[in-house]
């Protein structure tokens, strides 16, 4: 069977490439198909180019929790807050991370507290920070999934080689695949097949995905960014369900494998280790789920050396709010009786609000009203 469709095509947001591809998959869609798209970046794509209302009324995409941010349960962004507040500590972070509501504050209520809060593009700008502050502890708290493990891991390598004594690191990577399992073990699952994300994939390799394929008996593809990246995962998605296979395939072969990059992947196993379970904000504890320091470098893991000031337990989420529904594919955003009311960009009540890969966030934006 032919595979690859976009071959012909100038670009990948050309609009006869969609149109065409659009017009395969309404030919050969079966009665009904929920296809969940595990990144948030997927989700923007395709409320910003309105391919949901390209396809035939039978196929509906689920939202995953492919969005590092919108997954952070309120009790770490407690301990982000906690160990702003400390003396001479310098908070450093990623920029979605700073109007994620905590229990009773933010990160960026903090900064406008007077709080050191930074934010980076990379980790290694924290080596910047420290080097400029040598009385100051810089504290990273990294998130993201295997995306950015990696450079996170980079960086402990450079405190390590620079024997840099005033850098710790909160670590809160997550990993995908047990994320998945989670979802698919659910006894009112809907998803009956995966997008799954193209940037994890890079690292770890399509290979992950198999045995999800194999015990829940879904289609997985890999997908691109790019309009046409998506519909033509869409169509491989249908013609697996048609054929009744259920396999991992990837159409973000530009830049995917089956085996990932080896060399992220032992930079990862070479300082993390996974966690007994990580909670999931809406989602609840997955075991395995979540990277930490490896114990060899407790004198840097800020979980540790401030252990003392750091809140326990998970806090309750707002009442109203949606986002763990939202994350596990059982609702769409507009279900929530909060959002573009009590919940906007903002002043946002879940974190699904807030991240630039958040499901609320992209309704908000693209969404026709």
């Amino acid at each position: 069977m032919e595979r690859r469709l976009t071959g012909d095509f100038q670009s990948l947001r050309s609009g006869e490439a969609i149109t065409a591809l659009a017009a395969r998959i309404c030919e050969e869609a079966g009665p009904s198909l929920r296809i969940m798209e595990v990144c948030g970046g997927h989700t923007h794509v395709i409320m910003h180019y309105g391919l949901h209302q390209l396809l035939p009324d039978g196929i509906s995409f689920l939202h995953g929790p492919g969005c590092p941010v919108c997954i952070m349960p309120k009790g770490r962004i407690d301990h982000a807050i906690a160990l702003a507040r400390q003396e001479g500590v310098i908070l450093v972070t990623l920029g979605d991370m700073m109007r994620v509501p905590g229990s009773e504050s933010s990160l960026i209520l903090e900064r406008a507290g007077g709080r050191d809060v930074r934010t980076v593009y990379s980790p290694l700008e924290v080596l910047k920070i420290a080097g400029a502050n040598p009385e100051k502890r810089i504290v990273y708290f990294a998130i993201g999934f295997e995306t950015t493990a990696p450079l996170t891991a980079a960086l402990v390598d450079r405190v390590l080689k620079e024997e840099r004594e005033n850098i710790f690191f909160h670590v809160n990577h997550v990993l995908i695949s047990p994320a998945l399992h989670a979802i698919m073990a659910d006894d009112h699952v809907k998803v009956q097949a995966f997008i799954a994300p193209g940037h994890v994939s890079v690292i770890t390799g399509a290979g992950i995905y198999r045995s999800i394929a194999a015990q829940y008996e879904v289609p997985i593809v890999v997908s691109g960014f790019e309009p046409v990246d998506l519909l033509e995962s869409v169509l491989m998605i249908v013609r697996q369900a048609a054929e009744g296979r259920r396999e991992v395939e990837i159409q973000y072969d530009r830049a995917v494998d089956f085996e990932g990059n080896p060399k992220a992947q032992e930079l990862m196993e070479r300082y993390f280790v996974p966690r007994k379970s990580f909670s999931w904000r809406g989602i609840g504890s997955i075991p395995e789920s979540g990277l930490r320091l490896k114990e060899e470098y407790a004198r840097f893991d800020a979980e540790i050396v401030y252990e003392d000031v750091l809140p326990v337990g998970e806090p309750c989420e707002h009442p109203a709010c949606l986002c763990g529904e939202v994350l596990r594919g059982k609702a769409e955003p507009l279900h929530c009786t909060l959002f573009g009311k009590g919940c906007t960009p903002d002043h946002p009540a879940g974190a699904c609000m807030v991240s630039s890969e958040g499901a609320c966030n992209a309704y908000y934006r693209f969404r026709q009203v």
